[in-house]
């Protein structure tokens, strides 16, 4: 019970949506998904400072704790 009011809102707000839909720039919209097409940020720079490459170099001496021991 009381269910029906939010049903009854959901229903009004949808129905405005459908038929009474904003006014929207197109050609701005078109401006802006045509874009640049390609970004000219580099994302590999950003994080260099946090890369170690010593990772590959160590990996033998390093156990894996989560490899389950044979018997």
């Amino acid at each position: 019970m009381g269910r029906g009011r939010a049903k009854a809102k959901q229903t009004k707000v949808a129905r405005e949506l459908k038929y009474h839909s904003p006014n929207t720039d197109l050609t701005a919209l078109q401006r802006e998904l045509a874009g640049a097409g390609k970004s000219e940020h580099n994302f590999d720079d950003d994080y260099k400072e946090y890369v170690d490459d010593d990772d590959e170099d160590h990996a033998d001496e390093d156990p894996d704790t989560w490899v389950r021991p044979t018997r």
